[in-house]
């Protein structure tokens, strides 16, 4: 599973000769699409075998990647929880200077949602509590 929030990249049993390549197609596939899209509305699109749901939560883009198991609907589960720990620590859609200020507390959300490529926790409440319990981690 490929998790791209922002500026933060998860690539999971991604090869690294192949990590730029997403990296540009996700930016890409953004750009084209995005425009004119409304706050948490849901895209999906296919590459290579694999499905990417993404959207774009204030001024940030999230785009998580799956395949196999990880089908579009496996996808819109974990973008839900993804944007709801998003605004639940920034308090509001975020714009890029608030997402990079809260940049510790995300990534303790995002490891406790997906870990290891692998669907850990969806929960809000599940995430809040699990992550109360560690230290924020400076960017």
């Amino acid at each position: 599973m490929v998790c791209v929030f922002g500026c933060i990249l998860r690539f999971h049993g991604v090869p690294a000769e192949e990590r730029l390549h997403w990296r540009s197609f996700l930016v890409k596939l953004g750009s084209e699409n995005l425009k004119g899209s409304k706050n948490e509305e849901l895209h999906v699109a296919s590459h290579k075998s694999v499905s990417i749901v993404y959207t774009l939560i204030g001024d940030v883009c999230l785009y998580i990647v799956g395949k196999d198991e990880y089908d579009e609907l496996a996808l819109a589960e974990v973008i839900f929880a993804v944007t709801s720990a998003v605004k639940d620590v920034c308090a509001k859609p975020p714009t890029e200077r608030l997402f990079l200020d809260k940049y510790g507390r995300i990534c303790l959300c995002l490891d406790e949602i997906v870990w290891k490529g692998l669907l850990e926790n969806t929960e809000k409440d599940r995430v809040r509590r699990l992550i109360r319990l560690k230290p924020p981690v400076e960017p």
